[in-house]
């Protein structure tokens, strides 16, 4: 899924690996699967929502630097 918001692209992708200091590798769904580097968004770690590895995101990227993104959703996978 693509997005553009003001200098944004907003892609959904899947978080592979957490590191310790709130980062994330994330294998975006577009058709390269690029792997980048995501952090989360303020609102994000102010309501204490937690994320793991296997959870789907959605990411906002800057035209700039596509090597990181700002985690800025989790989606809910309801089984």
């Amino acid at each position: 899924m693509k997005e553009e918001k003001e200098g944004k692209i907003i892609y959904e992708g899947l978080v592979t690996e957490s590191f310790p200091n709130g980062m994330f590798h994330v294998r975006l769904d577009n058709e390269d699967q690029d792997i980048i580097l995501g952090y989360i968004s303020g609102k994000i770690r102010k309501n204490l929502i937690r994320i793991l590895p296997g959870d789907k995101v959605k990411v906002e990227l800057s035209f700039y630097d596509t090597s990181k993104g700002r985690i800025i959703f989790r989606i809910d996978n309801k089984k």
